[in-house]
């Protein structure tokens, strides 16, 4: 008889070592080995002009001393009388310097630039901005210029973003569960904010401010009319006074059936009195914790969600309900266009198609 034999082979791997750190991700700062590029880069940029203290000027000097004391290991100071970095917005540039860049009018107001240019005998590093969430944007190019070992000397970089709104869309829900999720729970914790403000957060809108996120979906589509409530905007407002410095807004996604749920009204139809004066009421509330407050997401009458046909009104009823409501306060509605029926002889891939374009 012959015997099975079950070899089991340990692989015993010593000295590991891993140069990276996965929860950085891209914004990897360590030291410049090549030392010709080193002290190339502490040449050019090691005096730096930058005036800032709002909010965003310190997370650009925050970010700039994390880059600089671990790319180049120097300390940066942003006070010098004779600097080769200058960060600036555009309306506190020197004219003769706004002279000698030739593609300055053609930024928008998140686009910024970064330019080498000479001045007399001294050759300087320009980037700048009309404001400073731009300027932020051209911070972390800069930094990833370096990054990437590229030669100063010759950088010139016209950048604007040709889509206005940015966003990440979470599945989230407020127990943390993710719809559709595979690792782990939610990074928001409800039940600890406003009073906590884990690291995460800042950590979170850092890195999407450094690749021009300007947006986030906190919520799941298949919404809870309780995120709506007076407690939770003030956890709301919590994450956005974090976020606000990086650029980016925070966006809720809206039950249609909040009206009913919370206990107010007895109905959620679009064209009834009373349900608008509660959106507009809502919309106010949130608005006056949350200014910068994006707008909402609406998943309505798919996959069992509430919605306008609930009351036989149309879509355009309903989100224009809800644009009425947040139209004061610049903000925006995006109606989820995720609509079929599993009882409709139409391909699914076509409902969509079929139940918008009348409109």
């Amino acid at each position: 008889m012959k015997k099975n034999i079950l070899c089991l082979f340990l692989i015993v791997i010593s000295s590991l070592s891993f140069s990276q750190n996965p929860y950085d991700l891209w914004l990897q700062y360590d030291n410049i080995e090549e030392q010709h590029i080193l002290e190339t880069y502490k040449n050019q940029v090691s005096n730096i002009y930058f005036s800032s203290n709002s909010p965003t000027g310190t997370v650009i000097k925050e970010e700039i001393q994390k880059a600089f004391k671990g790319l180049l290991n120097i300390e940066p100071k942003f006070d010098s009388k004779i600097p080769n970095l200058i960060i600036s917005t555009l309306d506190e540039l020197d004219p003769s310097i706004k002279q000698k860049l030739p593609e300055i009018s053609n930024i928008n107001d998140e686009g910024y630039l970064i330019q080498h240019i000479q001045e007399k005998k001294n050759s300087k590093i320009i980037i700048s901005a009309k404001t400073e969430k731009g300027l932020l944007y051209g911070v972390f190019n800069f930094i990833k210029q370096m990054q990437l070992r590229n030669d100063l000397s010759e950088i010139a970089i016209y950048d604007s973003p040709k889509i206005q709104k940015r966003l990440l869309n979470h599945w989230d829900n407020l127990d943390r569960s993710v719809e559709r999720g595979y690792a782990g729970f939610s990074i928001w914790d409800w039940y600890l904010l406003p009073e906590l403000i884990k690291q995460e957060y800042i950590d979170y809108a850092r890195a999407n401010a450094s690749i021009g996120i300007n947006g986030t979906v906190l919520t799941n589509v298949n919404s809870n009319a309780l995120v709506l409530s007076p407690r939770y905007i003030q956890k709301l407002k919590a994450l956005a006074d974090v976020f606000r410095p990086y650029g980016i807004q925070v966006y809720l996604t809206a039950r249609f059936s909040a009206p009913i749920e919370t206990g107010d009204l007895e109905t959620a139809d679009p064209l009834n009195a009373e349900v608008r004066q509660w959106w507009k009421n809502k919309a106010d509330e949130i608005y006056a914790a949350i200014p910068d407050f994006g707008g909402f997401l609406v998943k309505a009458n798919s996959e069992g969600q509430p919605g306008p046909n609930n009351y036989g009104r149309s879509h355009v009823d309903g989100a224009n309900m809800l644009a009425e409501a947040v139209a004061p306060h610049n903000g925006i509605i995006m109606w989820r266009a995720f609509v079929y029926s599993e009882e409709k002889p139409e391909d699914r891939a076509k409902q969509a198609y079929s139940e918008f374009k009348p409109f």
